[in-house]
């Protein structure tokens, strides 16, 4: 009889244990920004944040899911007019009606799925773009939101501007953590080796008895609260909104960018697809609408030289991963007789 094989099963990394004490520095230090940065440093971070956690949304939905939506822009407007309607017509707190803004968009994604659901494919992709033209027509023509012209976020007057900024920069800091948390927790869990087993397969998910609809429901829900609370974060912070700009397609536009030249199906894609994003955009911004055109020749070679994306070019060559979410099996050797 052969003696049995020991084996142990991994979970971290060296690197994800170095990436673990320098994501408490960064925190800290984003912590401490509001005490010594100046207000505009603030302002581009707080939208680097919300394109950051926007990416990691799309991410979630379409390298996990296998749901290619280009109608995300629906959770955004809804979320900042929630955020509008909850703080300017209903008087609740403007930083708490954040939170209620994610829950609205969440809320309206539940009738949208089933709606979308139905649809596969490529008519999914362009069936959530026309879901979303759909509420931006809506809200367009409702009087009691500003209609047209939009409004401003007038439940913010006596708020002195130093609170509000720092309140805001905070918020924007905890939602980012907090979903990257959420997504490194989400995919360790079996309802995550569920979601990638539907990405590998989906015939092959059904027959092991994983209920593939409802998780691409969960998963359309959660990327559409997180969504929504992106887009009352962000209007929070411009204090202004109209339905042109709520409804923009570039709120889905250039995530997919950051999430195709990062890494497609990684948490560390977003991220530095986001960097780039910002860094290309800084560079660029003198240059109008030749910046657009650059940024679509880089995410054309990006996808010849590097389909899997930066990172993911990376982590397969140099097995380099700050967020492990497989679990590995490492022999130990055979126990003695």
């Amino acid at each position: 009889m052969h003696p049995p094989i020991r084996y142990t099963v991994q979970r971290k990394t060296r690197a994800s244990q170095a990436g673990i004490a320098a994501a408490v520095v960064c925190i800290a230090l984003l912590v401490s920004l509001p005490f010594w940065a100046q207000p505009s440093l603030m302002r581009l971070l707080v939208e680097a944040m919300c394109y950051l956690v926007l990416a990691q949304m799309w991410n979630l939905l379409a390298g996990y899911g296998g749901l290619i939506s280009i109608g995300q822009q629906a959770f955004v407007g809804l979320g900042a007019y929630g955020l509008f309607l909850a703080a300017n017509h209903m008087g609740i707190n403007p930083f708490v009606s954040i939170l209620l803004g994610g829950v609205i968009a969440a809320v309206i994604a539940i009738p949208t799925a089933a709606v979308v659901f139905r649809l596969k494919g490529g008519y999914f992709a362009v069936g959530t773009w026309v879901v979303a033209e759909i509420y931006r027509l809506a809200i367009s023509n409702a009087p009691l939101l500003g209609g047209g012209s939009g409004q401003s976020l007038t439940a913010m007057r006596g708020i002195p501007k130093v609170f509000r900024e720092s309140a805001t920069f905070w918020i924007a800091v905890a939602i980012t953590v907090g979903f990257i948390a959420l997504m490194y927790w989400l995919l360790r869990s079996r309802f995550g080796i569920a979601l990638t087993a539907i990405r590998d397969s989906e015939a092959a998910s059904e027959s092991q008895g994983i209920n593939v609809k409802r998780v691409k429901f969960c998963v359309f829900v959660l990327a559409a609260f997180g969504t929504g609370l992106v887009g009352a974060l962000y209007y929070l912070n411009a204090l202004r909104i109209s339905p042109t700009a709520a409804f923009d397609l570039n709120w889905v536009v250039f995530p997919i960018f950051i999430v195709v030249i990062g890494g497609i199906g990684t948490i560390e894609g977003p991220i530095i697809g986001t960097l780039v994003f910002f860094g290309m955009r800084s560079l660029l911004a003198d240059y109008g609408t030749w910046y657009l055109m650059v940024l679509g020749l880089v995410a054309i070679v990006v996808m010849m030289k590097w389909p899997k994306g930066i990172w993911g070019s990376i982590q397969q060559r140099y097995d380099l991963r700050f967020f492990p979410v497989q679990r590995r099996v490492q022999l130990l050797g055979k126990s003695p007789k």
